[in-house]
């Protein structure tokens, strides 16, 4: 590679790993979870900084639901580098539960645990006068632009009907217009156990997270109550949020690290970030907005290999954004075969045309474009293919080319 090739090293950020335990089609959920594992040991030795599980459930395609126990298995399986949730649903979790299974993980991994937080706002867009979907500013759940109930971030914000930009070379693609199943969503959040109101108690759960960390929690009526295997734990509380709505306003309050999802909703991508800086109040573990920003990537040994192992992804989206859920991950065969309709196109169109493939050169540049117009401290890779071994390949070339 020339030197003309490669990109500024200058201000290189930590790179970290986001993984759904794909299940690609044909394969197993052992296989899903087995190949987590085996990414997660081979991530660490390339120098990732991080790798976090996402929560996603009752979705085919993704096997990723327990996060807790995926990251003691993946913690367990390593030894250095970071391990986390991206994010935990608090939805259908209470601040006492996670305390005690985070805690417990960061009293066996000191120093190694990261914890992962995001919002629903379920009530909101189930609300009679929603019509087609949360206010704008709102933060949706991952379970309307994913299909049935997946977690890890959320989506929405950004101002209906604005047209697509490009910001100093970054594409920020128009919000996209979602199809809802009300009815089946209702079903299925009941089933994770979703709570009524949910969203307007985040705020709080993140701060009795942080008093049982610290052992200063009292209940409304002032009693102290411990959480013993939370108290004192070496583990670091995150917010993920895709919006300018609450998730990024508490994490700033909080002076908290936040992170905004670029690859989940890259329309309103930087307005969280600002809605995270303008709400931000240092605090004992931050002195200044810490921001990271995910994306979806594909690299491949050229921009060929690449743009083949990346093509099935268009497909994957749809079955996200259709409503169906996450279908198992297709082969380029199949993707190929596919008869698309312009509207298809159309409901994946900003995933697909934010999603970073080519080659190593190629990716290095647009994520640091990507780090450049954000300014972010940090960013979270996911990638996807068929082939597990094509999935570790891509993150080995954009180790190399990025260190």
């Amino acid at each position: 590679m020339s030197q003309a090739d490669r990109v500024s090293q200058t201000d290189r950020v930590p790179l970290s790993v986001l993984d759904l335990s794909p299940r690609s089609e044909g394969a197993s959920a052992g296989d899903a979870l087995r190949n987590t594992l085996d990414l997660a040991r081979r991530t660490e030795e390339l120098g990732f900084h991080r790798y976090w599980l996402a929560e996603h459930h009752l979705v085919p395609g993704v096997v990723s639901s327990a996060p807790a126990v995926v990251i003691a298995l993946v913690a367990d399986a390593t030894t250095r580098i970071r391990v986390g949730s991206g994010a935990v649903q608090m939805g259908h979790h209470t601040a006492v539960t996670v305390a005690e299974e985070f805690g417990t993980l960061a009293q066996i991994h000191p120093g190694r645990i990261d914890l992962g937080l995001g919002r629903p706002a379920v009530d909101r867009l189930f609300a009679p006068a929603d019509g087609d979907g949360p206010p704008s500013g709102s933060d949706q759940p991952a379970a309307v632009s994913g299909g049935p109930v997946s977690g890890g971030a959320v989506s929405g914000g950004a101002a209906p009907g604005r047209a697509a930009t490009v910001v100093d070379g970054l594409l920020v693609p128009a919000p996209p217009r979602m199809r809802l199943n009300a009815d089946r969503l209702r079903r299925q959040f009941a089933l994770v156990g979703y709570r009524p109101g949910a969203g307007d108690e985040y705020g709080q759960q993140v701060r009795d997270i942080q008093a049982f960390l610290r052992g200063d929690y009292r209940t409304a009526e002032g009693e102290h109550l411990t959480v013993p295997a939370a108290e004192g734990a070496d583990l670091q509380i995150w917010v993920l949020g895709s919006s300018p709505g609450a998730s990024a306003r508490t994490a700033g309050e909080l002076g908290l690290p936040f992170v905004a999802n670029y690859h989940v909703s890259p329309s309103s991508v930087l307005e969280a970030v600002q809605a995270y800086r303008d709400a931000f109040v240092p605090s004992e573990s931050f002195d200044r907005p810490y921001v990271m920003v995910s994306a979806d990537v594909v690299v491949g040994p050229d921009e060929d290999t690449a743009a083949e192992l990346a093509s099935p992804y268009g497909l994957w989206v749809l079955s996200i954004r259709s409503g169906q859920g996450a279908r198992p991950f297709p082969s380029p065969a199949q993707a190929a075969a596919y008869p698309w309709t312009a509207e298809e196109r159309t409901l994946v169109a900003d995933r697909v045309e934010t999603q970073f493939v080519g080659g190593p050169a190629t990716v290095a540049r647009k994520l640091e474009t990507l780090r450049k117009v954000t300014g972010a401290d940090e960013l979270i890779i996911t990638t996807i293919a068929h082939d597990h071994a094509d999935r570790v390949r891509s993150y080995e070339l954009l180790a190399g080319v990025w260190q």
